[in-house]
Formats: structure tokens, sequence, C-alpha cells
């Protein structure tokens, strides 16, 4: 896909609508209902559906194809969904977007299995300059793959999310799919933005890996990992370890990272005994950590902190959105009310947004956990 797709014009017809109801007919309904008329015209839609319409996926997207004439769908399934200033969770509901991208400036793909996939997918497509992904969970080597697909477009940049559900870990490509990488590819004729949220904040400094046995701390800095963690996390946690249970995580800080970018991962245990830390990844002497914690008022600094940046630089408002959020954040972290989708909208005013509350989080080459991804089409 090198990217011949530069004739045709971008138009700027971007509608979503989204919905709940107990039978997927009337939740896809009352969502195109709010699209309008207009998307007759549209050539690439998203769909996310909550988990609770999983096996019924395939006849959603028959449905809208028929409904709209759109012939390319991307899209996966979440614990919950979320739309322009709106999230669903824990109940059947769905969102689409419908978008006039030009049909020669994207490429829906699937099956990405293996970095060897990634290779093919190249060979038989070209470049591509940015990638909007969905993920299966148990994919052998995700890191991996998000690496080499990332490596593998212009830009050097992908984006997604990590599908979420209860029972199958489904996914729309042009057609149902599951296991693997799935999404659309890009040419540099449609114009993004994209930043990333963190839902923690780091409670001490830098600190350097000196002793570890696969995911076990021994020491920080020459000293017991969790001496140097009760530092770090104060009296607050420090007296009351079993407090600090999705209260404070380890943050692997990443190497020439200009912003001071991490990524987050859980405590696995702590041992009083031998004061080792346990992390839910492996981690060798040398490395970079920090310990962080999450809670409302840091993750509500942060995303503000995002969109600030976000916006500095738009040059035209938005046509639409895609927001990929941890099942970490949400309801569970800013409150009720759709808080966080809320906080977006105030921000970024009536722009059409969909997307997931996700398994993880993919942004540039990396996947993490706990942060929102935010991706703006131009």
């Amino acid at each position: 896909m090198r990217c011949p797709m530069t004739t045709g014009l971008l138009t700027d017809f971007f509608a979503c609508g989204h919905a709940a109801s107990a039978n997927w007919r009337g939740a896809a309904e009352a969502a195109l209902a709010q699209c309008g008329s207009g998307v007759r015209g549209a050539t690439l839609g998203f769909v996310y559906a909550t988990d609770a319409f999983a096996d019924d996926y395939a006849d959603i997207v028959a449905f809208l194809r028929r409904r709209t004439g759109i012939a390319h769908w991307i899209g996966t399934v979440g614990l919950g969904i979320c739309a322009s200033g709106r999230e669903y969770l824990d109940q059947p509901a769905l969102a689409i977007m419908c978008c006039s991208f030009s049909e020669d400036t994207f490429q829906v793909f699937s099956d990405l299995k293996s970095p060897r996939d990634v290779v093919r997918l190249q060979r038989e497509e070209g470049f591509a300059s940015f990638a909007l992904v969905h993920a299966d969970p148990a994919t052998p080597s995700l890191t991996s793959l998000i690496r080499e697909l990332a490596a593998r477009t212009e830009s050097g940049f992908i984006v997604g999310g990590v599908t979420s559900s209860r029972g199958r870990s489904v996914q729309f490509a042009d057609g149902i799919t599951e296991g693997g990488v799935s999404g659309v590819l890009f040419s540099d004729q449609v114009v993004v933005a994209t930043r990333l949220t963190q839902g923690c904040a780091p409670v001490g400094p830098r600190h350097i890996v000196t002793d570890a046995r696969h995911n076990i701390l021994i020491s920080l800095d020459g000293r017991p990992a969790l001496d140097v963690f009760r530092e770090d996390i104060g009296p607050e946690f420090s007296g009351n370890l079993g407090s600090v249970a999705g209260r404070i995580f380890a943050a692997l800080p990443i190497d020439g990272s200009h912003t001071g970018d991490y990524v987050v991962r859980n405590l696995a245990g702590l041992d009083t005994t031998h004061k080792l830390v346990a992390l839910s990844e492996a981690v060798k002497p040398g490395h970079g950590l920090m310990f962080c914690r999450r809670d409302r008022g840091t993750a509500s600094d942060d995303l503000d902190r995002m969109l600030t940046s976000i916006q500095s630089g738009l040059y035209r408002q938005p046509k639409g959105g895609i927001y990929f959020s941890c099942l970490g954040r949400g309801a569970s972290l800013f409150g009720e009310n759709s808080e966080e989708l809320r906080i977006i909208q105030d921000r970024l005013g009536e722009v059409p947004l969909v997307g997931f509350f996700c398994n993880g989080e993919i942004s540039h080459n990396r996947l993490y956990g706990y942060t929102g991804v935010l991706t703006l089409f131009l």
C-alpha cells in the first residue's frame, strides 16, 4: 500500500451513533438513526459492541452493511464501549462511526499472528503511514508483533486496543476473525493526531534494578527492593501493605523517551521476610524502574494534560476520533456517569467518537496498561 492512495478527495463526513438494548437489532437501529441519512456516502465503518453481543457480531455488521451500503467495517468487542460523552459498561450496547475516507487511502487487514505475517502484509500491500489495530489477548508474542507492525509503517506508529470479553474475543475486519491482530492501514493522505494519557503518577525517583530473578526484584540501587518500595510509597501505604493492591504499581521507564514515558505493570506480591517485590513482568539488572500510584486525581490531571497537548497541535476541528481506554479506568477510576468520556467531550466539543475499554492499549510500538489512547482524524 505504498500509497498509490493519493487520488480522490476526502470529504468531511463523519457520524457516530450508540445505544443500549437487550436486542442487537434495536441497538443498531437506534445507533443508525443518530448517524442520519448521510451514512450512504461513507466508505469505512467502525463498530464496537459489548461482549453481550459477541455471538451476534457477524449479524450486526451484516445488518449495518445492508442499511448503509458501507462495504468495509472494523471493530471488536469489549466489556465496555465508549462514544461521544458516553460509556456503556456491563450492558448490551454498541457504538458505530461512519467515515468518508477516499477508498484509495485505507486498507483493511486481518490474521496477523506472527512477525512473519507482518512481512507478508507489507509485501502484499506496501508501506502504510499509520495503522489502527485490534488484538486478541491470547496472541503469542503480542509485544513483538506490535513492534514489527509499527516498524513497517512510514510513521513508525500504530494505535489500538486488546479485546476484552468474558467469552469470545471476536474482531471484525471485513469479516469475523478471532486470534491475532486485525485493523486498518492508512496512507499519509489521512491526517491524524494521537496522544496517550497515563492513569498513574510516579511516587518516587527512578531506580536501577541491581539484582533480579525473572519477575522478582531483589535489590534496587543496591538496597533491598522492599525497603526502597516502602520508602517511595510513604507512611500511608507502608504501614499497611495490604492496602497497596490496585493502587500502587511498578512503572518501567521507556529508554529514549523525551517525555518521560513509561509502561505500568502490576505488583504480583510482596515478601516481607526476604524483602522482595514481585512484578507481573520480568526485569533484568540494569533496567530502570519507578513505583507509581493510581487514583482519580492523578488520572484526571494527566487526562487534562493529554487533551491540552493534543489540542495545541490541531490546525482545524477534528472530523472524528477513536478512544481506547483501559478496563481499569472508566467508572472504576473516574466515577459514574461516564465522567472520563464527558471530560473528553467537554474539551473537544461535539466530535464523533467511538471506542472500547481494553485489556491493554497500544500506542506507538508498545503495549500499555491503565492508559487511554486518543486518536483524532483531521
